[in-house]
């Protein structure tokens, strides 16, 4: 044993270094703390445009998507109407997502890595934890959605498996249902454990691969129904709104489809990272957003207004209008793209998001891989299919979700584009040293935590208590639950900045700094 001398310091252990990488660039300085081969920086971002779009076919293309845009005709406003919502709606999404994408595309990191400049070193676990638990929710959904997907086909094709599905459950779920949900868990982790090249090349044909069948169904419905001309496309339910009554309605709408891709906005630097250029990123979200987002919802009014006329009652339920059809190729085909569409959306939302967020809580010891195991386990646990089962619930699921990202998603446009000024010191996002940039107070930033509370709190509060207040007589302010998102990152943003302004903790960066190495100089 060695002996210590009164007064001697003893010196720190100095952490092994991180293992270099072919993908990311890690430096010496490096803490492995802080750093692992699928956090750190990319050394060549080549993502075109139209992985980009590919990207948001796959968030679009889902069942939740269908039924989403579906379920707002049911909001009492004209057709024409809802259409107007939904592309004011998207092209708000369009706006809001281009703001979120620069920061991790110019330093290359995926999320919680680019949240450190906001949060500090330590502090960014705090939005890595939050976000990781709410995909974690919506994996199990995505899954349990797909998974009644791949019921119909094994009831369809295999009419033994009928007392499976009717005789027996466990934990809520049939056991027909634990099969086809093991099926898509075990499918999906293999996707995702080859690698983000694989998920790249699965999302670019698996979109398009939706939009083929769902010309198909849609024509199909149409011959069925006798054409075009026997279709009402009016699926609007309720008495008929005035112009002024209806304007709230649209609002409501407009606020929903933003709600809707709430999650893929806040988790789409962990995709923007690999963009080549944040006009190529850009370029993507153009055409992936308004104008895909159009032409689908376009296909979910036809399909779903000629179940009317085919099958005797409006369906906006893409599984069970497929269910309806009696022939075994277009059960099989329809069935098996909705898994397909489903599986997509679910990997690239729910899957990469939250392995980036476990991996970046302790780096040394949860590698990406791990990090999604971590959240595919997470998922079987909550057991989705209990929680998600109507109309109702998705509108509550989404009013929930948008009061508690919408806070992170506020908080870090202010800190990138009002407070740095769009610059960032990505070697100081990876150091534990307390003189680093991003140390502040230990590890964390107190106006971001303390601006994430400030906004959380109102912006829960609005999405959880309105219907509990209505139930019980108080006052009917159940609108204000459609807002959650706004009012969170409304007020996380202005919290911040105004902290930020009057105790400041982060120090801007000069345009020739040295330290400045997150790409902002490449023109795009």
């Amino acid at each position: 044993m060695t002996a210590i001398t009164i007064g001697q310091v003893k010196e720190p252990p100095v952490p092994e270094p991180v293992e270099p990488d072919d993908a990311t660039i890690i430096k010496d300085g490096y803490d492995p703390r802080l750093a692992n081969a699928d956090l750190a920086p990319l050394k060549h971002q080549t993502w075109s445009w139209y992985n980009i779009f590919a990207f948001w076919m796959s968030d679009v293309h889902s069942v939740g998507g269908y039924v989403t845009a579906g379920s707002l005709f049911a909001l009492g406003i004209a057709s024409w109407q809802v259409f107007i919502a939904l592309i004011v709606g998207i092209v708000i999404v369009q706006a809001l997502v281009n703001l979120i994408a620069k920061p991790s595309q110019r330093a290359g990191v995926p999320f919680p890595v680019t949240m450190r400049f906001v949060f500090g070193v330590k502090g960014a676990n705090i939005p890595a934890i939050i976000r990781g638990i709410i995909a974690v929710a919506w994996y199990g959904v995505q899954t349990y959605l797909a998974s009644e997907s791949l019921n119909i086909i094994f009831l369809k094709f295999i009419p033994a498996a009928q007392p499976l599905a009717t005789d027996y459950s466990f934990l809520g779920l049939s056991a027909l249902g634990w099969i086809s949900y093991g099926i898509l868990w075990v499918a999906q982790a293999c996707v995702f454990w080859t690698g983000m090249d694989t998920i790249r090349k699965f999302i670019d044909w698996a979109g398009p691969l939706v939009y083929a069948v769902m010309f198909i169904l849609a024509i199909y419905l149409v011959a069925r129904a006798g054409g075009l001309g026997a279709i009402d496309l009016n699926l609007s339910s309720g008495r008929p709104m005035g112009f002024m009554e209806s304007i709230p309605v649209m609002i409501t709408a407009i606020a929903l489809v933003v709600s809707y891709f709430s999650g893929p906005m806040l988790n789409f630097g962990d995709f923007s990272r690999y963009g080549k250029t944040y006009g190529a990123v850009k370029r993507g979200n153009f055409w992936g957003l308004p104008v895909n987002f159009l032409v689908f919802s376009l296909l979910t009014v036809v399909c779903a207004s000629a179940t009317v006329p085919v099958f005797g009652e409006l369906i906006t339920d893409p599984i069970k209008t497929v269910e309806r059809i009696d022939t075994p190729f277009a059960i099989l085909l329809g069935g098996l793209t909705f898994v397909v569409a489903t599986v997509g959306i679910n990997i690239v939302a729910n899957f990469v998001s939250p392995a980036f967020d476990f991996s970046h809580v302790n780096p040394r010891k949860i590698s990406w891989r791990t990090g999604g195991m971590i959240a595919a386990v997470g998922s079987v646990i909550i057991t989705p299919w209990n929680w998600y089962s109507n109309d109702q619930a998705i509108h509550y699921t989404l009013d929930l979700l948008g009061s508690l990202i919408g806070p992170l998603f506020g908080i870090l446009v202010a800190g990138y584009f009002v407070v740095s000024h769009q610059r960032i010191a990505v070697d100081d996002m990876f150091t534990m040293d307390p003189r680093g940039r991003y140390w502040y107070r230990n590890g964390f930033n107190p106006n971001a935590v303390l601006a994430i509370v400030l906004a959380g709190v109102p912006s829960i509060v609005c999405a959880v208590l309105p219907s509990p207040l209505k139930q019980m007589g108080v006052i009917n302010v159940t609108w204000l639950s459609n807002f959650s998102w706004f009012i969170g990152a409304g007020l996380g943003f202005l919290f911040f900045a105004l902290l930020e302004a009057k105790r400041p903790q982060m120090v801007p960066l000069a345009a020739d700094d040295p330290s400045v190495n997150d790409g902002a100089a490449i023109k795009d």
